[in-house]
């Protein structure tokens, strides 16, 4: 390869290809051909090879990356200015093109920290400052980074790096300080109104959310003071230990968000926004987050305090009775740090609330400052209806109670390199039992089968090793004995290890399966996964090894779904039998994110061999091209990558007959077998596990 740097011209050639779409008679690629013409041929290449890899997910990302560049590499080294195209590019992914954009135009505000030895970085804080976040709430806050810190109300997003100061300590108290100030929107009212429809109004939206945010910060900065005195005084010597006395009203205790508003409407023609280290924005996403929570916090409050009650002696429906028997009072003085004294009766009498019934009460007096007397109702017949996020955007279905903690999952991104953060929601389902005689049908059918599987899992149970050349034993080693006696003959002593011994293999060992329910098993392979799973379950029951069974589907990133069959700690009983009968095909195979949701539950048994055994009929697949092809297959190999470092032993059972094709990239070549006849899999499923665990 040449080491000349390409002309402008050359440039020119390349960058109408990559750039093609976004390019016009009024935008074309000259310009940035001049830019990156003075370039060494190294960076050339370096902005080259980063604009196809970000043409595939956005064209006017990669221009805007383009005419960065030169400015960037000229500060930044090849390993850092990689860092900032993955910044970039995860803002792209999580708050769309023009925050994602932003990051490359404001490249200055990122070179400082790559330079600073001083610069204090998330990743290298975030075990301490979620702690932090944890101990101000009282409730799990999440943290992740984004161009500017704001919060959802759930999430606090943080800058992914701080270098305004010279020292490290002060780097990272700043951040201690933005933690703080955006528990403080949720704690002290913030959000009490829709923040971003009251700045709709203005000539210039995003100007007046800014303003908004700071006289918030100001009233915020009150309340903190008087609760967190060494954050107070951090907070005035960041301010400056100035103060405005046209902002005087916000020092009162009692200021709420409705005062910034006032002020906002007074002052934004003539308010100077001044520049500060701890600025913080206003998302609209915390109003529907907020909301959100505050529904799935209500309908679980209500379910707690219909189990709490004793027996009803009234007529009267269930949740109607609760509002007059259940009184709650909370002792929060004005100014406190956050955490509720909360003092609950029933019948008139003092009750003490389980543990997560005070941190649902705790929770909801964060957010609302009481527990409105509708809160009171407890769960019954006349239950009200809920509504999660993902409800409310059409993402999922219905969701039942014990599903609303969604569980948030890296996805890999082979073209990047690089993670694409938190980027599948995957919620834990159970499959509806059916009682149809499925089971029992399949027993018949297979009896003969059946009792062959359970004789040759019998002798696998009992089966034991002879051990020779033991110092003590049952019976003589004769080969041992000969050898020692030829040792006796040359003048060698005589050894002391001349027995044999019987010892029985202890089994030590789970296994977890993992079933695929997408929708092209259906029919007879929906059929034949069900009959391999009775006949693999009464199996394993005569050999008593642990082992689970979950399926696996979805549909887009947003809604994976695990279907819970049988658990470790479930006994295989009629339940069991009736969810492996109401196994029914559902959507999509987005395989990387169950292999790591199983991954996970398999981590949290006690054993020396752990199995993950998918028994799939294709190719990891979902609902969208960017899936679809050798995006999922490399997500898949990386969660079975991640598998094999966590001491698990993936393993793949498929009725594709593509699956050489792919699976040996996948799984290695000795780790699948294909059944290549759908009819022969339930006789080959228990037989392939026997094979595998001796």
């Amino acid at each position: 390869m040449s080491t000349f740097p390409l002309t402008a011209s050359e440039l020119t050639q390349q960058l109408d290809y990559l750039l093609g779409p976004v390019l016009s008679s009024r935008r074309t690629a000259a310009p940035l051909a001049e830019l990156l013409a003075p370039l060494s041929r190294a960076e050339q290449d370096f902005v080259l090879h980063w604009i196809e890899i970000i043409d595939r997910s956005n064209y006017e990302m990669a221009y805007q990356f383009a005419a960065a560049a030169p400015a960037a590499l000229a500060r930044l080294d090849t390993a850092a200015a990689e860092a900032w195209v993955i910044e970039a590019m995860d803002t792209y992914d999580r708050d769309g093109l023009y925050r994602g954009s932003q990051v490359f135009k404001q490249v200055e505000a990122y070179l400082p920290a790559a330079a600073n030895t001083s610069a204090a970085t998330f990743e290298q804080h975030a075990p301490v400052l979620e702690l932090y976040a944890c101990g101000l709430a009282g409730r799990r806050l999440q943290l992740d980074v984004a161009t500017e810190p704001y919060t959802d109300t759930e999430t606090l997003y943080l800058p992914p790096h701080i270098a305004v100061f010279a020292g490290a300590a002060a780097n990272f108290n700043l951040y201690k300080v933005i933690i703080t100030l955006l528990w403080a929107q949720g704690r002290y009212g913030t959000f009490n109104i829709d923040v971003v429809q009251a700045c709709a109004t203005y000539a210039d939206a995003e100007r007046a959310s800014a303003l908004l945010s700071h006289f918030e910060t100001l009233r915020l900065e009150n309340r903190i003071a008087a609760v967190l005195p060494g954050v107070g005084r951090d907070l005035a010597r960041l301010r400056g230990n100035t103060s405005d006395p046209r902002c005087a009203v916000l020092q009162n205790p009692d200021a709420t968000v409705q005062n910034s508003i006032d002020l906002l409407a007074d002052w934004y023609d003539v308010y100077e926004l001044p520049a500060l280290p701890h600025r913080i924005a206003l998302r609209a996403e915390a109003t529907t987050t907020r909301a959100a929570r505050l529904q799935r916090e209500r309908s679980a409050l209500a379910e707690a305090l219909a189990q709490m009650l004793p027996e009803q002696s009234s007529v009267q429906a269930p949740e109607a009775a609760a509002l007059e028997r259940i009184e709650i009072q909370s002792n929060a003085a004005p100014g406190s740090d956050g955490h509720f004294d909360v003092e609950m009766r029933i019948d008139g009498k003092p009750v003490a609330p389980p543990g997560h019934v005070t941190q649902l009460l705790d929770s909801t007096l964060q957010d609302l400052g009481e527990i409105p007397d509708d809160y009171l109702h407890a769960a019954g017949s006349g239950n009200q209806s809920r509504t999660t996020d993902d409800e409310a955007n059409n993402d999922t279905a219905d969701i039942n109670d014990d599903e609303d903690c969604a569980h948030l999952y890296d996805e890999w991104d082979h073209k990047r390199r690089h993670y694409r953060k938190d980027w599948c929601v995957l919620r834990e389902l159970d499959v509806s039992p059916v009682d149809n005689g499925f089971v029992e049908d399949t027993l018949s059918r297979y009896r003969p089968q059946v009792a062959q599987l359970k004789r040759s899992f019998e002798l696998l149970r009992d089966e034991d090793r002879l051990l020779k050349r033991q110092s003590t034993g049952d019976d003589i080693d004769f080969d041992a004995l000969v050898a020692g006696y030829a040792d006796l003959k040359s003048g060698m002593e005589l050894p002391d290890r001349l027995l044999t011994r019987r010892h029985k293999a202890e089994r030590d060992l789970a296994a977890l399966f993992m079933v695929d329910m997408s929708g092209s098993t259906k029919g007879w392979i929906n059929d034949a996964e069900r009959e391999s799973l009775v006949m693999l379950c009464e199996a394993l029951e005569v050999l008593g090894d642990r082992y689970a069974i979950y399926g696996f589907s979805g549909v887009t990133r947003k809604r994976c779904e695990i279907f819970r069959i049988k658990r470790f700690d479930e006994a295989y009983d009629s339940k069991v039998r009736q969810r492996i009968a109401g196994i029914t095909p559902q959507d999509y195979t987005r395989m990387g994110v169950a292999i790591r949701h199983l991954t996970k539950l398999l981590n949290e048994v006690d054993a020396r061999t752990r199995l993950l055994i998918t028994l799939s009929d294709g190719k990891p697949d979902d609902y969208s091209d960017h899936y679809r092809g050798e995006y999922g297959i490399e997500d898949t190999r990386q969660a079975l990558i991640e598998a094999h470092h966590a001491g698990i032993k993936p393993f793949c059972i498929t009725i594709d007959h593509e699956a050489r094709d792919y699976l040996p990239h996948l799984y290695g070549p000795v780790n699948w077998t294909l059944v290549d006849n759908v009819e022969r899999l339930p006789l080959k499923v228990a037989d392939i596990y026997r094979r595998l665990t001796t």
